[in-house]
């Protein structure tokens, strides 16, 4: 008999060691189809690739699911890795089957412009299938079990990053599913790898002092259910050491010692009912001395993932301290597998599935909010749902709110219901008026005010609160009531990126080919939907902007733009090495250093003020020496004058300068207008450059296809003051959403 036979004549026996009643057939069936289709494969180990499936087979089973969930394990990549359908998964094995398959499998076949894509649409994809039936995501998290059983024989490069999603998304997901055996054994493994040293220290640290205080978890088990079992308490006793994961987050992440840690060790009580649980802790209480503000009560206020106990940290007589949870043998089980368990009471109910509960209506929320998210928001979203301590809260008609730890009033009012939270004005914690950035405690009355004259959200409560269901209902309404200033706000955002990128917002819309496929890359149809996206958070501009320079680098635009700009600047400069400030870009102004600008270590030399930044009186310079062109004076933030810019063989030529006191004289500088286009806006900025009595020396104005308008200035100005004066008044004019100055 060979490999794969054998592992799976060991699963059919486990399988009826579980049921007895099992149709075995079926499950045979389900091995010999995925051992015909995988055929040859190999695994990394050298192992037939079916001994893959098998064992998570082996793992589904060891959670009690049902056949269905056993058959799908053993199917489970056939779709995915072979040329086997979703129709004849379902035709030899039933539609619930290949539902189950189908959900599980990965989209490799898809081709997706960035691995955050891919995660994203893997992960959707999943929950979609979650949202119908749960077991996908069991199948699922007993898939990456095993993968990181046997992660050894991968690369480093791979084992680093199959460790990091699974800490990042699987043990989250697990833990939000209550599943906490499988939780601690994915964070163990994936720390090994993320972390090996870290993981070896807590190791020793942990195998020494459970050296020194040997036989402690053996007497006191035995010393609590004596103490018990003279009270007529019916229960079971072990205890356990707390896994490696946990301790090292405390260790590091708060700076503990292990010594420092309460509760290394825990003891578990197990009994009949609720009331016993009482009982016990009674008894607990009475045998030992409890640690002040150490005690949880999850019966009364189960967490959202079904978990309950009570917790009660004591110190016993050898001054060692340790944790003991009292739970009922249902509560244990939920405990310990979590929604697996559940599943498990759920069979055999008519027409009932698990995935239609109130208890998994986090699945769709999550759903929801990733629909205006990009995929490095909608993976950071997950892992702070699914994995943020909580804090515990009333309504004051007595209902109980979880919500992440250090959330605020706003998180509390979205937790309610969005109208509540777009029309709150204030808000009472314990009956006294808090700020809207006051963080909530364990037991806090918290009430929210509203008015109907309430002007709804602002942009800053999305950096004030803590859920992320709050921040996507306040980003929700500035979508649908904001959005001109939406569009406004990330047209300026947009563009402002494009430049730091090297790239221009004319010379993209200008072609509308580029455009169409740039924007298919952004996965907008429109630059205002683009622009909207931006302006409420849904899409990031840098992120945008550096998308849209990938799409130009790979269409092979911006290396034809950088060799004709070459070509020009060769011609100009004649051969001569000159900083990019040339006579062209230049506005010349031959001074004395006493006439303007003292520049450190020369006298009487020849200044020119830059025109790609403009300096006035009043901006911090720096200034660059030429090659026949005397000083060139640069803003600081010029990007030309940029530390992270400069040539290192040009170091030496970058000197001090500053401004002297000199008579009143006029600054030649430069600002652009970005507005909507309209009638009437050219001759609405004159009259306010009019009315400030500023000369101008230019302007011009010039319309985008976008239906926005440019509008570019010269000015002569005496100062930074007067300059800040003429971009306020330039500002208040209608349609304009964006005064800078040109350059920094």
């Amino acid at each position: 008999m060979d490999l794969a036979h054998e592992r799976y004549e060991a699963l059919e026996r486990h399988i009826l060691a579980v049921n007895p009643g099992a149709d075995v057939k079926r499950v045979r069936a389900a091995f010999e189809y995925a051992n015909n289709h995988h055929g040859p494969q190999l695994r990394k180990s050298g192992e037939p690739y079916i001994i893959h499936p098998i064992a998570v087979a082996e793992i589904i089973n060891e959670l009690d699911l049902d056949q269905d969930s056993i058959v799908s394990a053993l199917l489970h990549d056939c779709i995915e890795d072979t040329d086997s359908t979703h129709d004849e998964i379902a035709r030899l094995f039933g539609p619930q089957v290949a539902e189950l398959v189908e959900g599980v499998t990965k989209l490799t076949r898809m081709q997706y412009t960035s691995r955050e894509d891919e995660q994203m649409e893997n992960l959707r994809k999943m929950f979609m299938a979650m949202a119908k039936d749960v077991r996908v995501i069991l199948i699922k998290l007993c898939d990456r079990l095993h993968n990181m059983r046997t992660l050894q024989y991968q690369s480093d490069a791979k084992q680093k990053e199959k460790a990091l999603e699974t800490m990042e998304v699987y043990a989250p997901i697990a833990h939000r599913l209550g599943m906490q055996k499988l939780k601690w054994e994915l964070e163990d493994l994936s720390l090994e790898y993320l972390d090996p040293v870290g993981f070896h220290d807590v190791e020793t640290e942990l195998r020494n002092i459970t050296t020194l205080h040997a036989g402690f978890l053996d007497n006191m088990q035995a010393h609590i259910r004596e103490r018990l079992a003279e009270e007529g308490v019916q229960c079971r006793v072990y205890g356990r050491l707390k896994h490696i994961y946990s301790i090292y987050r405390k260790m590091y992440a708060q700076s503990k010692t292990l010594n420092e840690i309460f509760d290394l060790y825990a003891f578990r009580v197990i009994v009949e009912d609720i009331p016993a649980c009482y009982n016990v802790l009674g008894c607990i209480h009475d045998m030992f001395k409890p640690v002040l503000g150490r005690f949880k009560d999850y019966i009364g206020t189960p967490k959202p993932n079904g978990y309950q106990s009570l917790h009660t940290t004591v110190i016993g007589r050898e001054g060692i301290p340790f944790e003991v949870q009292i739970r009922t043998w249902q509560m244990h089980q939920t405990a310990e597998y979590g929604v697996a368990a559940h599943w498990k009471y759920k069979q055999g109910m008519a027409n009932e599935k698990l995935g239609t509960e109130r208890d998994f209506e986090w699945v769709r929320k999550l759903l929801e909010s990733q629909q205006d998210t990009d995929p490095d928001e909608f993976v950071r979203t997950l892992r702070v749902d699914m994995f943020a301590d909580e804090v515990f809260v009333f309504t004051p008609n007595g209902d109980v709110k979880s919500l992440p730890a250090g959330a605020t009033p706003i998180d509390f009012a979205y937790s309610i219901h969005s109208a509540i939270g777009n029309s709150m004005t204030g808000a009472r914690v314990n009956g006294r008026i808090v700020t809207f950035e006051t963080p909530l405690k364990n037991g806090d009355i918290v009430e929210i005010i509203t008015s109907k004259s309430a002007r709804g959200p602002s942009r800053d409560w999305m950096k004030i609160c803590k859920s992320n269901e709050a921040r996507n209902k306040i980003r929700q309404w500035f979508k649908k009531e904001r959005r001109e200033e939406n569009i406004a706000t990330g047209r300026s955002m947009f563009e402002s990126e494009l430049k730091h990128a090297g790239l221009s917002l004319s010379a993209i819309t200008a072609n509308q080919e580029l455009l169409d496929i740039l924007l298919r890359r952004v996965r907008c149809g429109q630059l205002d939907e683009l622009y909207a996206a931006i302006g409420y958070g849904g899409l990031s501009a840098q992120k945008a902007a550096a998308r849209i320079k990938e799409e130009m680098t790979r269409l092979g635009r911006l290396e034809r733009q950088r060799a004709e700009a070459e070509a020009i600047q060769a011609s100009v400069s004649a051969g001569e090495t000159v900083y990019p400030s040339t006579p062209k870009d230049s506005i010349l102004a031959p001074k004395r250093s006493s006439g303007g600008i003292v520049v450190e270590g020369l006298d009487n030399c020849m200044v020119k003020f830059s025109k790609c930044c403009t300096p006035v009186p009043g901006d911090p310079v720096v200034g660059f020496i030429t090659k026949g062109y005397g000083v060139s004076i640069h803003r600081q933030d010029c990007p030309n004058a940029d530390p992270a810019r400069r040539k290192p063989e040009e170091a030496g030529r970058w000197v001090k300068v500053s401004w002297a006191q000199a008579p009143d004289a006029a600054y030649r500088t430069s600002i652009e207008i970005s507005a909507k286009d309209r009638d009437g806006l050219a001759l609405d900025v004159a009259m306010a450059l009019s009315a400030v009595k500023v000369k101008v020396n230019n302007l011009s104005a010039r319309s985008q296809p976008d239906g926005y308008a440019t509008i570019n200035l010269e000015l002569a100005v005496k100062d930074q003051r007067e300059l800040n004066g003429v971009i306020n008044k330039l500002s208040q004019i209608s349609g304009v959403f964006l005064v800078k100055r040109a350059g920094g």
